[in-house]
This record gives structure tokens, C-alpha cells and sequence, in this order.
């Protein structure tokens, strides 16, 4: 099994040139299932995570984010990167010391956010938000490693009355505070998506990718998008099946979508290979 720095060296070579998807699983089956279709890296999500849960996005508690975030590295062959949301803490020094924590279950990035869960007032002040960012960047450089850092602007996701302009000037900053990636989710066309490109560069742009771009991973590459990710969607594709069939029986009393379930012949024959091939490599 790769060590913890052999996958943080693997996660920022990723990042060196091209472009690749680095897709997010909810739990330990969906990491599995994901890795054996061959992607090179995974992202935790955490709406995914705390849905799974039985929880809204961005309620989880510390504790129950890093036990999360353990379970999936500990489930996986290749890098993880956090979604560590807002780093848990509202001042530097929090920020700081959860992401101590957070680096310790073996992750090889993580990801900061300056969304302040307050309707009011959505986002940190700039200046604060980068003084948290440079703090999370002081905490990975004491412990070494090279674990990635990952700056997200929430504009476009918070009612920015002007997203593109304050997500670039955000991402910009970020940068420059110590982010090895930038991040806006909620970016959609493809002239802002090459303007976010520019912006950061040479640093890497992540983008989330989601229906309304209409935007292969070809066509996201062509712009110099580095990394693509897809959030809750895999979790929510999930969560949509098992509703809509779950609705028809207590609304119809009738079983047809059913049908589409993959069959536990399938899963139970992929588990087995993947328990022993994770076996035979120990």
C-alpha cells in the first residue's frame, strides 16, 4: 500500500499538467467501486457525507467529519482530498489546529471555504479570509508531508451580487496566501470559466462540473481547466434512485423501478474481487 507521502507526491503530480477528474464518493463502497474504474485520486464531498448521516450539508460536527474522512482514506489506494468545508473554526487558530487534525488521518489535500453559514453575511471579509487560509497553509508546512492546499471562493454558491468579479479577486489572493489550488464552485460558462483559468494560473483551477455547463472533460481541459470534481452529484444520482423507487412503492403500492437496481449479484461479485485484490497487495 502506498505511504501517506507517496500519495500526497502522487496527488500534487496530478496537478502538475493536463487534466484529470477527481470524482466524490459518499462512503467506503462508492471510494471502492470508484477506484476500480480507474481514477487516479478521490475527493470526499461533504453533503454526501452528511446525508449519509442522516444529516443537511454542513452540519456534521468536527468529530463526525474527521471520522468520515479516516473511513475514506482508510478505504482507499489513492489520494483523498478533504472537503474540510469552512475548516470547522471561525478564527485563524482554529482553523489551524483542525487542520492538524485533519492531516493526520492521511490525507493528501484538503480544501478551506469562506463560507460563514450566515445569510446575512455570507462570506468572510476577504482580508479574514486569507489570514484563515494562511493559517491552514502554516499548519500543513510545520507537519510537512506536502499536502495540498485548496482555496475555495463560495460566490458563486452565496448570492454574490457579482460572482465572477469577487470569485477572481478572491481566488487571486488566495494564491498568493499559500493555496496550492483555487476553487469557485458554481462557475458555469466557458468565458468565465477561462477567465478564472487565467487568473489563478500558473496555479491549477478546479471546477465543478454540473449538467448546465454542457461542458465535456475534454472541453474543460481545452479551457486549462486542471482538475474537475463533481460534489454531491454521484451521492445525490444515488439518493435520486433509491427516492424515486422508494415514492412508487408507498405512493403506488407498484415495485417497477425496482428494476433498475443493480443486482447483488453484481455487488457482492465486486466486493469479493475487491476484498481480495486488497488483500493479495497487504
Amino acid at each position: 500500500m502506498p505511504t501517506i507521502q507517496q500519495h500526497r507526491a502522487a496527488m500534487r503530480q496530478l496537478h502538475q499538467g493536463g487534466c484529470f477528474v477527481i470524482p466524490n464518493p459518499w462512503d467506503v463502497g462508492s471510494a471502492r467501486y470508484l477506484q476500480s474504474l480507474g481514477f487516479k485520486a478521490l475527493a470526499t464531498t461533504s453533503s454526501g457525507a452528511a446525508w449519509s448521516m442522516g444529516m443537511p450539508d454542513n452540519k456534521i460536527t468536527l468529530g463526525m467529519a474527521l471520522a468520515h474522512i479516516q473511513g475514506m482514506v482508510e478505504a482507499s489506494e489513492v489520494p483523498v482530498n478533504a472537503d474540510f468545508e469552512s475548516g470547522f473554526a471561525r478564527d485563524p487558530a482554529g482553523v489551524a489546529g483542525n487542520v492538524a487534525l485533519c492531516l493526520e488521518t492521511g490525507v493528501a489535500a484538503l480544501s478551506i471555504e469562506d463560507s460563514r453559514r450566515d445569510p446575512q453575511r455570507p462570506l468572510y471579509e476577504l482580508a479574514e479570509a486569507v489570514e484563515r487560509l494562511r493559517a491552514a497553509r502554516a499548519a500543513i508546512d510545520e507537519r510537512g508531508g506536502g499536502a495540498l492546499l485548496v482555496g475555495r471562493a463560495e460566490c458563486f454558491l452565496t448570492g454574490h451580487a457579482e460572482p465572477l468579479k469577487e470569485a477572481a479577486r478572491r481566488l487571486e489572493a488566495y494564491a498568493e496566501a499559500g493555496a496550492d489550488v483555487l476553487y469557485a464552485p458554481g462557475v458555469k460558462t466557458r468565458e468565465d470559466i477561462a477567465l478564472l483559468v487565467r487568473t489563478v494560473a500558473p496555479k491549477p483551477l478546479n471546477v465543478l462540473s454540473m449538467p448546465a455547463m454542457q461542458l465535456s472533460v475534454a472541453e474543460l481541459a481545452d479551457l486549462g481547466v486542471r482538475r474537475i470534481s463533481v460534489g454531491g452529484a454521484l451521492a445525490r444520482a444515488a439518493w435520486g434512485g433509491f427516492m424515486r423507487a422508494a415514492q412508487e412503492i408507498a405512493q403506488q403500492g407498484s415495485f417497477t423501478a425496482l428494476a433498475e437496481a443493480a443486482s447483488g449479484a453484481t455487488l457482492d461479485r465486486f466486493f469479493t474481487e475487491d476484498r481480495a485484490r486488497r488483500k493479495a497487495r497487504r
